[in-house]
């Protein structure tokens, strides 16, 4: 079987995508290739100088390219709202942006930063943007997990992680968190007859500035996978026609199977009226149907 890469994408035009996160990291290929093949690409990011800066690269690379910045702060649901209510049409929205094993923090609503960056953040916008997606023949979200999440425990009592933080087990919490959503959207809009695919991916360990390696950046950074690399679950989840609504894409564009926690329908119900309870985010159009 060859080896499936971002030749083989489709003609995107016509279609307009949201990319988080776009402006480093393995956002910025991911942005930079649909735009390539004709989306309208919306850079998503917290920094004006930095979201310009992706775009200009972008359009570096391909001139002919339709792409603008849109400030988006995942971890402040007022500027997620935002956000959202600038966006007036959308096909594919990819979940991108993260933080990862960074010390004790709080998002500006009182949400410990890892979980309420990577989940809440993303589970909010999807919610406010899935109006418009449901409304656009296949469209798609993708949201980016890792193989981290195999690790990771939620406990619906201990939300702030009070009783003791720990970088690496916040991190797996929130990457178990952006699975079993990905994968119960995709449960919810089969029940609610909505044309919606919502895949999940893991990149694999690339090189990005989602984590600080200090001075044995330039040694890691040999070891590691490209960012370009790493975009490739996501642009394949994002563009293939082979992919499936509920599946989990892995590096090289092979599928994963999710853990036995991330498979569990339960936990993910659970997860999801806390996470509407906690935004405000009600995914009306998944309700109603």
């Amino acid at each position: 079987m060859t080896t499936w890469t971002p030749a083989s994408m489709p003609d995107l035009t016509g279609r307009t995508a949201v990319v988080t996160g776009a402006n480093s990291g393995i956002g910025l290929p991911t942005a930079l290739e649909l735009a390539r093949h004709g989306a309208h690409v919306v850079v998503a990011a917290r920094d004006p100088d930095k979201g310009a800066q992706a775009v200009r690269l972008i359009l570096r690379e391909a001139p002919d390219a339709r792409v603008e910045f849109g400030r988006l702060d995942l971890a402040d649901l007022a500027s997620v709202r935002r956000f959202a209510a600038g966006v007036s049409e959308l096909d594919l929205l990819v979940n991108n942006a993260g933080v990862a094993l960074i010390s004790r923090q709080r998002t500006r609503d009182g949400f410990e930063m890892q979980l309420g960056t990577n989940h809440l953040g993303h589970f909010a916008l999807t919610g406010l943007l899935l109006p418009l997606l449901a409304a656009r023949p296949g469209a798609r979200v993708v949201t980016v997990s890792s193989d981290a999440h195999a690790a990771g425990r939620i406990d619906f009592d201990d939300l702030g992680l009070e009783r003791g933080y720990g970088r690496m087990s916040a991190y797996g919490r929130s990457k178990l968190a952006n699975l079993l959503f990905a994968l119960e959207l995709q449960r919810r809009a089969e029940r609610a007859g909505v044309d919606l695919k919502s895949i999940a991916v893991h990149p694999g360990t690339t090189a990005t500035n989602i984590v600080k390696l200090g001075p044995l950046q330039p040694l890691v950074r040999l070891l590691l996978k490209s960012a370009a690399a790493g975009a490739v679950p996501s642009l394949y989840a994002a563009t293939s026609p082979d992919v499936r609504g509920g599946e989990y894409v892995g590096p090289k564009a092979k599928l994963l199977r999710p853990s036995e926690k991330a498979r569990s329908q339960e936990l993910a119900a659970r997860l999801w009226e806390v996470s509407m309870e906690l935004t405000g985010v009600r995914f009306d159009e998944l309700a109603n149907r």
